[in-house]
């Protein structure tokens, strides 16, 4: 009797177990030698307080570092120097201690960015969102073969169009003494698939 092609849509959300940022400092001097200094100083003071924090020294790696002259017109006036890190804080309940000892060591010199929640392992929650994807397409398709008269009969082919793995705004505040409110939400993977089924 011919056959039948559905799309179908699923999502699966999961709560966010590791948490990354990019902490570091920027310090301008009228002498290289001296930015090398300050800089060096105050990026160890960062990395001190990270790991102080409870961070894995594993979980700390340099993410930038750069030195480059400053000019008025063709004259240097001085020298820039940034130094960063990229961290991962693997429990959640220090993320907001962390990131408040690492600025606070930076003083003003801090920069922190990059800021993302994230999932370790999503496989579980993108089998889930198949599963759901493929019910979705499945409910469809009986629909309109029940619409034109007909049933389903075996599935022909099965093709995944298109997953995604992204924070939904539905957040959970984390906030320690003094430190700064960080929102870790949820994590959603979403599939999408089409479906052709055998009509009879």
């Amino acid at each position: 009797m011919g056959d039948i092609t559905v799309v179908g849509h699923g999502e699966a959300s999961g709560s966010p177990d590791v948490f990354q940022a990019t902490v570091g400092v920027s310090v301008r001097s009228r002498r290289i030698a001296g930015v090398m200094a300050e800089v060096k100083a105050k990026a160890r003071a960062v990395i001190d307080a990270v790991l102080d924090s409870g961070v894995a020294a594993e979980d700390v790696r340099t993410a930038w570092m750069s030195v480059h002259p400053q000019f008025d017109g063709n004259r240097i006036t001085g020298y820039a120097a940034d130094n960063s890190v990229r961290i991962t804080v693997r429990d959640l309940s220090k993320v907001s201690d962390v990131l408040d000892k690492a600025v606070t060591a930076g003083g003003e010199a801090a920069q922190l960015s990059g800021v993302s929640f994230d999932l370790q392992d999503s496989t579980e929650l993108s089998t889930q969102a198949r599963e759901r994807a493929f019910a979705d397409a499945k409910a469809r398709a009986e629909q309109y073969a029940a619409l034109a008269g007909a049933a389903l009969g075996k599935v022909l082919r099965v093709d995944e169009t298109g997953g995604t793995s992204q924070p939904r705004a539905e957040f959970a505040m984390l906030r320690a003494a003094g430190g700064p409110p960080v929102e870790a939400g949820q994590q959603t993977v979403s599939a999408a698939i089409t479906v052709v089924w055998e009509l009879s």
